[in-house]
């Protein structure tokens, strides 16, 4: 997520009350996530086992609960609770503002879309041309929809990342400041759901079609081309490379890589990457030649005992 305009290391010590190590006037442009941050970017971390990870990554400034050595180039924010402070920033630069209207007077619909009744469409959410929006839509603020897109009755765009942080209290919730963006010419069927990213955004590419009851998680990012069954559930920061067909009731573990042309069968738990231009199927998955193959051993296997026993 990136701010409106740039913002100082001091300034954003100010807005948090806490201390920096670095330049006062080290330059500060936005807040991200360690897999999609940028330079000029904080990041969060506040575990020791991440600590290293995050002081290498991209990110210029790192909101971290222990005073350690700065990396040349960078800047340290000091929290007792940097989770908390990460929050704090999202709802400083991207506060949650209220909708009076179904449709806000900052959203832009293209030429020749068509809205059906009851739908809603938050602040400055963008829509392209020739879109067909059915009755009950809910399109959260932010949002990007190409042209020549289809939603269907019920979908949901832009719900919050399903991300907690376990205490004592109970679970705390990692804000969203994230958005939804849909390139042009994809489908969308009745009742799915879309996160936003929790910084950044859930992307779904060109010419894709995704069937009824399909979830999103937050921050993938799915390729163009790609073929998406009923009732899949696709995990938070997934990527799904172009032109990958997946069958009805497919789960996947989260931050893991589709590779381009992968077929995934029916009922298949995803729960490690897979390379491109093969078929999968099963829980743990694998190709599903070898995992028919294994189906047809245990068979054999079971016979061969009850004829011998």
């Amino acid at each position: 997520m990136k701010f409106k305009k740039p913002q100082t290391l001091q300034q954003i010590a100010s807005i948090l009350n806490i201390d920096f190590v670095g330049d006062k006037n080290f330059e500060i442009l936005g807040i991200n996530e360690i897999h999609v941050v940028e330079k000029g970017d904080i990041v969060f971390v506040d575990h020791p086992k991440y600590y290293d990870k995050a002081l290498e990554s991209a990110a210029t400034t790192i909101l971290i609960n222990k005073k350690v050595d700065c990396p040349e180039g960078k800047s340290l924010l000091i929290s007792d609770d940097p989770f908390r402070d990460f929050n704090k920033l999202t709802k400083h630069f991207n506060p949650f503002i209220a909708s009076k209207v179904s449709i806000s007077e900052t959203a832009i619909i293209g030429d020749g879309t068509v809205v059906q009744p009851n739908v809603f469409i938050g602040n400055n959410v963008t829509i392209g041309k020739n879109c067909v929006i059915h009755p009950n839509v809910t399109i959260y603020d932010n949002s990007v929809i190409g042209n020549n897109v289809t939603i269907h009755a019920n979908t949901v765009l832009g719900a919050d990342a399903f991300y907690y942080k376990n205490r004592p209290t109970g679970f705390d919730k990692l804000i969203s400041g994230g958005r939804v963006v849909l390139k042009d010419n994809v489908d969308l069927g009745a009742s799915c759901t879309i996160d936003k990213g929790v910084t950044g955004d859930t992307t779904i590419g060109e010419g894709t079609k995704i069937d009824n009851q399909v979830h999103v998680g937050h921050d993938t990012v799915i390729g163009k081309k790609c073929l998406i069954a009923s009732q899949t559930g696709i995990a938070g920061c997934v990527i799904i490379e172009d032109e990958v067909t997946i069958w009805g009731q497919v789960g996947t573990n989260s931050g893991i890589t589709i590779g381009k042309g992968a077929i995934i069968l029916g009922q298949t738990g995803v729960t490690k990457s897979v390379a491109g231009g093969k078929s999968y199927f099963g829980t743990p998955i694998s190709e599903s030649r070898e995992k028919l193959k294994e189906l047809a051993e245990i068979k054999r296997f079971l016979k061969d005992r009850k004829e011998n026993s």
